[in-house]
């Protein structure tokens, strides 16, 4: 089968298009026949081996899977024996283990689940780490009907699903992204939007009652400042560019011992990744409630620069490499 693969971490040039074996299946797990992957700051990591404490889980020296990857929409291929919930022909969404950016991929059944009938396959491997990110982030906050919650990075990944769910939970919405993003935030649903090339997050004095902070860039005084003095606010993700070691997601370890410290509650958010979450999502999905944002597809061959492009910018929405009808019939 074609993958990107590498042999090493490192920038995007180590990535190469090439042949592979098609990855094999325990007995709970599915073989998947990829027709789309995303690409979400998860994939840096995995590719830069950065920070280091993610090669405690991936390889000290060099990566133990090859390909590159993880968000996932396709078609089942086969099942391992002890796989009840999936078959052959379903057309499903999820995460992988043995690298999405692939013709076939293996996964855990409990990482899949049936895709939302009105997505395509693209927009389905858009959804399952930033929309399921955003869906913890919301209910970690404790979001209520009627509280006002601003959300940093709002034009992003996570952040562009945070809006639509924190609408969808009864909430009002203030949004925080670039000058040339406000439309897209407002056609999200957020009432306002403060643009931060103009204005910062406590401009004007206005406090929240949650901050949903995914851009990870402003220090917790700041943060602290917007929120109201029993306010919420959620730590998601760390970012690709601090830290050696921890590379920023020393903020959500923190956070249970920086609540300690004052009346505001900080809880870090980390992606938990189970297809009960999909399955939530999957009615706000094809009811039209939540509807994922795509900014640009790029063919499985351009796969390194569609992840220089995530590296580089601020994406609005995400990103997606596909691989739809690139595959060839599994090896026996």
């Amino acid at each position: 089968m074609k993958a990107i693969a590498r042999d090493a971490y490192g920038p995007a040039d180590l990535l190469e298009l090439r042949d592979l074996d098609t990855p094999p299946i325990g007995d709970d797990e599915v073989l998947v026949e990829v027709r789309a992957a995303g690409v979400d700051p998860g994939v840096w990591i995995l590719m830069t081996g950065r920070p280091m404490a993610v090669r405690l889980a991936v390889g000290l020296r060099r990566p133990r899977v090859a390909a590159l990857g993880r968000a996932v929409a396709g078609v089942v291929a086969a099942v391992g024996a002890g796989v009840t919930r999936l078959r052959p022909g379903d057309e499903v969404y999820g995460t992988c283990e043995s690298g999405s950016f692939a013709e076939y991929a293996t996964a855990r059944q409990h990482r899949l689940t049936s895709k939302p009938a009105n997505l395509t396959f693209e927009q389905a491997a858009a959804t399952p780490i930033s929309a399921v990110t955003a869906l913890q982030s919301v209910r970690d906050a404790g979001v209520q009907p009627g509280q006002r919650v601003l959300i940093t990075g709002a034009a992003g990944g996570v952040g562009s699903f945070a809006v639509q769910l924190v609408k969808a939970y009864g909430a009002s919405v203030t949004g925080v992204c670039s000058t040339a993003k406000v439309e897209l935030v407002r056609a999200l649903g957020a009432e306002d939007v403060i643009d931060y090339t103009r204005h910062e997050i406590d401009h004007g004095g206005t406090r929240y009652d949650i901050v949903i902070d995914t851009a990870g860039s402003r220090p917790m005084s700041l943060l602290r400042r917007a929120v109201t003095p029993h306010g919420t606010i959620a730590l998601v993700g760390g970012g690709h560019a601090r830290g050696r070691l921890l590379g920023g997601f020393q903020r959500q370890m923190a956070a249970p011992l920086v609540s300690l410290f004052g009346s505001q509650r900080v809880c870090g958010v980390t992606g938990r990744e189970r297809y009960e979450d999909l399955d939530e999502l999957t009615p706000l999905i094809e009811s039209g409630t939540v509807t994922p944002v795509l900014d640009r597809v790029y063919a499985l061959a351009d796969a390194p620069e569609a992840i220089r492009y995530l590296a580089q910018g601020h994406p609005a929405g995400k990103v997606v490499v596909t691989v739809q009808g690139a595959a060839t019939a599994p090896a026996e």
